[in-house]
């Protein structure tokens, strides 16, 4: 019984823990304390997923919410290199699914959520939506990150 009662006792003790080495090093302060919204869209077009605005611009270094919405018929992944790393997502809902390598989301067939994830630096990447079904033939956007407006 002993044993039983130190083994429950590691598990909690591990899952209190777990959230904190999850997290890694807290982030810096936003660049801007303001929140913006931004839409992504994801529809089929002869076959292939089309992510719409193919030009996302977003504020660098500031937290922001993503709005996705797909009226795909199969599920899409959306990945932007380095963006949907664990240190940089707040919060996650809706019909998206965090991609085992952290490098993008799964969009559900006909799905939507809501993304809270604080933006990368300043710069230029490109970004995709890739049909689970057609992993060859990916929609490539281009991720503008600038600096935010105070």
């Amino acid at each position: 019984m002993l044993t039983f009662s130190r083994g429950v006792a590691a598990l909690v003790a591990c899952l209190a823990a777990g959230p904190a080495f999850a997290q890694g090093k807290p982030l810096p302060p936003p660049a801007s304390d303001v929140t913006p919204p931004v839409e992504l869209t994801v529809s089929m077009k002869d076959g292939k997923p089309v992510c719409d605005p193919a030009e996302l611009r977003l504020p660098a270094d500031t937290n922001i919410v993503l709005t996705i919405k797909s009226s795909a018929d199969t599920p899409v992944v959306l990945t932007a290199p380095g963006q949907f790393e664990n240190g940089l997502i707040q919060h996650a809902d809706g019909d998206l699914i965090h991609v085992e390598s952290e490098k993008g989301y799964t969009i559900k067939q006909n799905g939507q959520g809501t993304l809270r994830l604080r933006t990368m630096k300043a710069g230029e990447e490109t970004y995709a939506c890739t049909s689970t079904r057609d992993q060859g033939a990916p929609f490539k956007g281009k991720l503008i990150l600038v600096p935010p407006a105070n």
